[in-house]
């Protein structure tokens, strides 16, 4: 009885093997003519059974669960990357990396990674941006060294508002102490007359083919500083200030010369209620540079958003003394006289019908006006400069009609062409 049983399992295991391999065949032979769909289904009907039998047949079948899947990607399904990674990377596993399919499979992994990053392209484009965010880090996880898709997939989850995300990469990029920077290879197309960025090895057989001429090797500079610093800008989206002012630091540490970051930090302080800290930032980035039209007006935007209207103003005049054709410091500086002007008509409709409060009405209007019209010369001086802006002529209009100058308000309409 005892045989009995033992040549009865041994006839069930030798079945098992038989149907595993005409189930791995015949899934080969549906790859081969383009069946994904037949090929998925046999490798289905047998992953069960995989896990006890030989290593040989554990790699064939991973191998071709890695080819079906890496098809089922390129037809359209996202979620399949991720089964033909690890299919191809338990093949790895299993051979050592020395085995029947492993020079394949590497090859297969490597053209993955390139699907992945063309359909991450694709996902930008779409504004679909935690999508490509994720296959950007798969790509990094096939091939590690190729950090440069960790620091891209950062960057997408930033675009999408992903902020967890992308601190998660950029925690990533720093303990990894990624830089950045390097050299980038390009050479003009003879034929088409562009300019084009290739691997160095490449550029250079191309150039000496005659098809490429004027090789630039151009420096990209280290991304180090940007990394901190965009670490800073989400620990402060987040609410997390103490890790930001950390990050600040840390980033000013590594980029003391980045006036736009120690805006930014000081902005922070000013939230964090140390008005203090605040105006010495502010008046740090000014003497930093003192020329730049672009740091004072980003100056006067911050204290108009903090409700300093005089140090807003300041800051717009100065913008403008370093470049008088700044439409949007004119703008800006305008809109300082018209906010100021609003804000006294919460009083102006609080008044009653006494003789005080009707003398009281008619002072705040008199201010407004005057304020409103402050407002109006700026831009009249604009429209010298540029007197087809469609920004100035409508925050005139709106002056304007708000002070009840028919004669300008119209004039302005026709300017318009209203």
């Amino acid at each position: 009885m005892k045989t009995k049983l033992l040549i009865l399992a041994f006839m069930c295991f030798a079945l098992a093997g038989f149907s595993q391999k005409a189930e791995l065949k015949a899934a080969d032979k549906a790859l081969k003519s383009g069946d994904t769909a037949s090929a998925k289904s046999s490798l289905d009907g047998i992953q069960g059974m995989i896990s006890g039998t030989d290593e040989k047949i554990q790699a064939q079948y991973f191998f071709l669960r890695g080819k079906t899947y890496a098809d089922l990607a390129n037809k359209g399904n996202n979620d399949a990357f991720t089964e033909a990674i690890d299919a191809f990377n338990k093949v790895l596993s299993i051979e050592d990396s020395k085995g029947k399919y492993s020079d394949e499979t590497n090859q297969r992994m490597a053209a993955i990674t390139a699907d992945l990053v063309n359909s991450a392209v694709e996902d930008n484009s779409k504004k679909e941006f935690m999508r490509a965010a994720e296959k950007l880090y798969l790509s990094y996880s096939i091939s590690p060294k190729d950090t440069i898709y960790l620091y891209y997939a950062a960057s997408s989850a930033v675009n999408g508002g992903h902020y967890e995300e992308a601190l998660a990469y950029y925690e990533e990029l720093k303990d990894i102490q990624y830089d950045g920077s390097g050299v980038i290879y390009k050479a003009t197309n003879v034929a088409t007359g562009v300019e084009e960025t290739m691997e160095k090895t490449q550029r250079d057989l191309m150039v000496k083919s005659g098809a490429y001429k004027d090789p630039q090797d151009e420096k990209s500079p280290s991304k180090k500083a940007e990394i901190v610093k965009n670490m800073a800008l989400i620990y402060s989206q987040l609410g997390q200030d103490d890790k930001a002012l950390q990050a600040f630091a840390d980033a000013r540490a590594s980029d003391p010369n980045d006036v736009n970051l120690l805006l930014n930090e000081a902005n922070l302080h000013y939230k964090l209620g140390d008005k203090d800290k605040f105006k010495t930032l502010m008046a740090e980035a000014s003497q930093m540079a003192p020329d730049n039209a672009d740091l004072q007006y980003n100056i006067g935007v911050i204290n108009m958003e903090q409700g300093d209207i005089e140090g807003a103003r300041a800051a717009y005049k100065k913008a403008l003394e370093i470049d008088p054709n700044y439409v949007n410091a004119q703008l800006n500086l305008s809109t300082t006289y018209v906010d100021e002007g609003n804000g006294l008509i919460d009083e102006m409709n609080s008044l009653g019908n006494s003789k005080a409060d009707i003398a009281r009405y008619e002072e705040l209007k008199q201010k407004k006006d005057d304020l409103f019209r402050d407002g109006a010369v700026i831009l009249e001086d604009a429209l010298k400069l540029k007197p087809d802006n469609p920004g100035v002529l409508t925050q005139l209009k709106n002056i304007y009609g708000a002070l009840g100058d028919t004669e300008n308000f119209m004039r302005i309409k026709k300017l318009l062409g209203e």
